[in-house]
């Protein structure tokens, strides 16, 4: 995951690539008067904010400039957009989604993300919802959904939003209004969307949210062991009894899900970890490294500019005055 010096260009190109795809995607149409409604909402909502604002869980956001590649690790999510483009990379794999689009991740991975499309006449302009495991698993159980066969592909996909799910969005922005309602009718909407996602398109990749036994809940165990050690030592053999799988298996299903072996992620950690810190801080260089883990300042500098195409200090120097998407 490194700062792609093409992105500039992507970025000016993007929004002329959107605009044509836009006109050519014809399932749009019938979604307009809908996505027009959450363009509205999530302007009004996040404005005055720089950053993503948190509304009952929910997280509404506009940006009037595209921005460079950021890694960062992105957990369970829907994220839809209602207005311009975003690009996100997992492991060499490129995600691109624009409005009437969402993103659906199921375990926590690190991607490096980017809005291609976005201007002060025509921000870019999305709206993001935790998954919840429970909220999954139960509805999979009282509707006794057929089974369907895990996706063969990483634990992330994009999907052109049904009309039925942008209005269950559109209804749970408009609960922000009254505190009240949102208290008392929000749950069930975040279930409908919950539902929307299980029945739709990435089905069979949300079901496996919900399931105990399934081959991303294996995964999300062990990545939420490795971010407890990141900074530490890991032995494969230690990891997988963490988990209850053998190393191959481990392996196997790890890479299945994220495109990368564990200890190939907690490198990304550790380097995505410390380029926070060099953002605060870029002369400290030997800091950053120690604090993730590193012993050698030379081997923590080869694998940052190895990730992110240049060394540490330079790098940090270029993101200060480059212009970031927040999370």
């Amino acid at each position: 995951m490194h700062l792609d010096r093409s992105a500039p260009v992507l970025a000016r190109s993007a929004h002329g690539c959107f605009n044509s795809a836009l006109n050519a995607r014809s399932w749009l149409t019938g979604l307009m008067p809908a996505l027009a409604d959450l363009r509205d909402r999530i302007a009004r909502l996040a404005e005055g904010y720089s950053q993503p604002r948190q509304i009952d869980g929910m997280k509404v956001f506009s940006a009037t400039q595209t921005t460079v590649p950021l890694g960062n690790v992105t957990e369970p999510v829907m994220a839809l957009v209602a207005q311009g483009a975003k690009r996100s990379v997992l492991g060499g794999q490129v995600f691109d989604y624009a409005a009437g689009q969402f993103l659906i991740v199921t375990v926590d991975l690190p991607l490096t993300s980017h809005i291609t499309a976005a201007s002060a006449d025509e921000p870019f302009l999305a709206v993001s919802l935790p998954l919840d495991p429970r909220t999954v698993a139960q509805l999979f159980l009282e509707s006794r959904l057929p089974g369907r066969v895990a996706p063969a592909g990483p634990a992330l996909s994009t999907s052109d939003a049904s009309p039925e799910l942008l209005d269950a969005v559109v209804r749970l922005l408009r609960l922000a209004d009254t505190p009240d309602d949102q208290r008392i009718l929000g749950p069930a909407v975040k279930r409908e969307i919950h539902w929307r996602l299980l029945t739709g398109p990435q089905g069979g990749l949300v079901r496996q949210v919900g399931l105990a036994d399934s081959r991303v809940a294996h995964v999300a165990r062990a990545i939420a062991w490795i971010k407890n050690h990141y900074d530490e030592v890991i032995r494969i053999e230690d990891l997988a009894a963490e988990v209850n799988l053998s190393i191959s298996s481990l392996n196997r299903h790890f890479r299945a899900a994220t495109s990368m072996s564990p200890l190939q992620y907690q490198k990304q950690i550790r380097l995505q970890r410390a380029r926070v810190r060099l953002l605060v801080n870029p002369v400290d260089v030997a800091g950053a490294g120690h604090a993730v883990g590193y012993a050698s300042a030379s081997q923590f500098t080869r694998e940052y500019r190895r990730l992110f195409g240049a060394p540490p200090g330079l790098d940090a120097t270029r993101l200060q005055s480059a212009h970031l998407a927040p999370e």
